[in-house]
């Protein structure tokens, strides 16, 4: 992983990168294409994944401000600026919603604090996702948001890049004990489906990174330990509260999800 300070190197993929360039996006080198051309190739689906957990963040965040008090949120490995950032979203519904964005990609950090540059509600800070004292610490963290009242933690697809070595779950552990009742985390994470479709996109990514953990539905929950996982639970992201334009059950028929939107997951759970 890259650190703030450091230099970007067009020569080496970056997670964030590659993700963008399947949304879509030109933030991107020709290394990362190749690795996004790859998923593409080989696997179809990859794109579809990328927007439906990119629509399931941006609904969780809409009914954290709509249906909340909740106005902090801290998104954790946030990836570079995309349409509908989690800022965007939050202020839209309550423009007084602050939010902390945190990545160690070089490109993210210099293209998210130029997009927020004239947001006094916003910050982007450069720590490790697995330092999460480093993130609590840091002081435009601290500058932003108030730990004495409840905070939005959003963990999406950051934790399959958490190799169980790295203990994903201890992460999530300390941002429960640090944020009050009443505080709220969401996650999108990859499932396991175990078909050839998992076991190839897994090989992918642990051989261009050196990580990338798909999970079943119960080790996702279990990252989640000691917080009220909420309806309709860990399901696949698009059956995470769907709008109507892409509910599948739309007009009354339910249609069936391809083999794709079964690979990533999400699910809001609140602190009690």
């Amino acid at each position: 992983m890259t650190y703030e300070g450091s230099s970007i190197d067009p020569t080496k993929p970056s997670i964030a990168r590659v993700y963008d360039y399947l949304l879509g996006g030109k933030d991107n080198y020709a290394v990362d294409r190749e690795i996004g051309d790859v998923f593409k190739r080989d696997l179809p689906g990859s794109v579809a994944i990328a927007f439906a957990n990119r629509a399931a963040l941006t609904r969780a965040v809409r009914e954290i401000a709509k249906t909340t008090g909740v106005r902090q949120f801290i998104d954790l490995g946030s990836g570079l600026p995309t349409a509908d950032n989690v800022h965007q979203v939050a202020q839209r519904h309550a423009p007084e919603s602050r939010v902390v964005y945190v990545d160690t990609d070089l490109q993210v950090l210099v293209h998210g604090r130029a997009l927020l540059e004239n947001n006094d509600r916003t910050r982007v800070v450069g720590v490790d996702v697995r330092d999460p004292e480093g993130i609590r610490s840091h002081p435009d963290t601290q500058e932003i948001i108030d730990f004495t009242r409840p905070v939005a933690v959003i963990l999406s697809a950051i934790l399959h890049h958490v190799n169980d070595d790295e203990d994903p779950a201890g992460i999530v552990r300390y941002w429960r004990d640090q944020v009050p009742s009443g505080s709220y985390f969401f996650i999108s994470h990859f499932r396991s489906g175990h078909n050839p479709e998992t076991v190839q996109a897994e090989k992918v990514l642990q051989q261009t990174f050196g990580r990338g953990r798909w999970r079943t539905d119960e080790e996702i929950a279990s990252l989640l330990d000691g917080l009220e996982i909420l309806d309709p639970g860990i399901v696949p992201a698009s059956l995470w509260h769907p709008d109507e334009t892409d509910n599948p059950w739309n007009g009354g028929e339910p249609r069936e999800l391809t083999v794709w939107e079964h690979l990533i997951a999400a699910g809001l759970a609140r602190k009690a």
